[in-house]
């Protein structure tokens, strides 16, 4: 009897947790009014959040007088969350290469439009639109030290941004030429600036259009250029509603003619 007992105690557990997991139904792919759930959560909401640069003129630039952030990528924001809300609200977080993964995975930011340079290893994370922007990694150094290509930086400090492809791109590049460097990293762009201007570091690396931003009297960047850079919106794996939405809204603005138009009006290259 105590074995026949122990054996309906184990049928009911059995039966009890096959009843718990049919009891909490899938997450909808779309609300009652058929717009996808991450869409709708947005609507609701009033305010699409958004992950953007601060430091790298005009693509993402906090004004410090202002402290008002634009540029190119913060009107590619505008234009998404109009598709959304109907209107232009954005709520910026301001992002580092280190911290712009981070932000998505935890959902303080609906969509990432920071310089993020588009990766097969990257994909297996976020969802990225189609690239908006094109740029190559490059070199800048200070105009007296005579450095005129990657070959010159051989025993050299190169200054690079955490979490960014930089790195890797100049990494590759110097070990073809057999050409060895080592590598600082910083969290923010000015800090590579600093740290070239003080000497720490022989060269500041990062994509093109981001080092225009620092060029001074004192400093040139190099001809050379590496590992072509594609720049995508990237979302949160799951929110394919959204994914598909910013997709579709980048290549509208490029059929249209409004992209090119957004580039010339940041005087992008």
């Amino acid at each position: 009897m105590k074995k026949i007992g122990m054996i309906l105690t184990s049928l009911l557990l059995v039966a009890g947790l096959v009843t718990g997991c049919g009891s909490t139904p899938a997450t909808p792919d779309k609300s009652s009014s058929g717009v996808p759930t991450d869409i709708q959560a947005i609507k609701d909401r009033g305010v699409l959040k958004v992950g953007v640069k601060v430091d790298v003129p005009k693509f993402g630039y906090k004004d410090p007088k202002t402290e008002v952030v634009d540029g190119f990528e913060i009107d590619l924001a505008k234009v998404i969350a109009k598709e959304i809300l109907g209107e232009e609200k954005i709520e910026t977080t301001a992002v580092t290469a280190k911290t712009r993964g981070p932000l998505l995975d935890s959902g303080d930011v609906d969509l990432v439009i920071a310089t993020f340079t588009v990766t097969e290893e990257r994909k297996l994370s976020y969802n990225f639109s189609d690239s908006y922007f094109t740029d190559g990694v490059k070199l800048m150094v200070k105009k007296d030290a005579g450095i005129k290509s990657l070959k010159d930086l051989d025993g050299k400090k190169i200054g690079v941004a955490q979490s960014a492809t930089s790195k890797k791109a100049i990494q590759e590049a110097a070990d073809k030429l057999g050409a060895k460097v080592s590598f600082l990293e910083y969290s923010t762009y000015p800090e590579i600036k600093a740290a070239l201007v003080s000497g720490r570091v022989d060269c500041f690396s990062v994509d093109g259009s981001i080092l225009f931003g620092y060029l001074d009297d004192s400093t040139i960047i190099l001809d050379d250029s590496f590992a072509p850079q594609d720049y995508g919106v990237a979302s949160k794996k799951g929110n394919e509603g959204l994914a598909k939405l910013v997709n579709e809204t980048v290549a509208k603005l490029k059929t249209s003619g409004e992209h090119d138009k957004m580039i010339q009006k940041w005087g992008l290259k």
